[in-house]
């Protein structure tokens, strides 16, 4: 069993191992991959990494000793975005988004969700949305048990399956 104090949760800083990052992510979105679903995440190289972590708000990193293990970054509002959801001027959205396989379901990733909402909802957010693969159903679903609601659909550029944006309303959270 995991002990909390093991795992720590921080922003991203500079000098952390993009290496290391773009590693889990290919490993925490694998089964993905195995389901024939192409993620951007699945196969990304180290540069993308870097541009989708610089791009956004903050970066968040679960840390176990040395090693990083989940990550998730925050994007603010996305005036050219393809999704017209992610838009909206109060409309923040997350992504990459990922834990060690062999340390998910130890809440490393809520932990994460939730200080993503606390700081989109720290800028002036009403809400947080994403977008998942719309065959992941095991994600919708969960997401939807966190408080996330269906809004549209997006066919992006770099994936081999339709999305489905999901957001959650941040007004009113605690």
């Amino acid at each position: 069993m995991l002990k909390p104090e093991e795992i720590i949760i921080r922003r991203y800083r500079p000098g952390d191992s993009i290496g290391q990052i773009t590693t889990l992510l290919h490993e925490a979105y694998g089964q993905l991959a195995r389901m024939g679903l192409r993620f951007l995440a699945t196969h990304q190289d180290e540069a993308t990494t870097l541009d989708r972590i610089t791009s956004g708000v903050c970066t968040f990193v679960a840390q176990r000793g040395e090693t990083i293990v989940g990550t998730l970054t925050l994007y603010g509002p996305h005036p050219t975005s393809s999704a017209l959801w992610y838009r909206q001027p109060t409309v923040f959205h997350f992504g990459q988004f990922a834990v060690q396989p062999g340390l998910q379901r130890n809440g490393i990733g809520l932990q994460m969700l939730r200080m993503a909402e606390a700081e989109a909802r720290s800028v002036g957010a009403t809400e947080l949305a994403l977008d998942t693969a719309e065959p992941a159903e095991h994600l919708c679903r969960w997401y939807q048990q966190l408080g996330f609601r269906f809004v549209e659909y997006v066919q992006w550029d770099v994936t081999n399956y339709r999305s489905v944006i999901l957001s959650k309303r941040l007004i009113g959270e605690c």
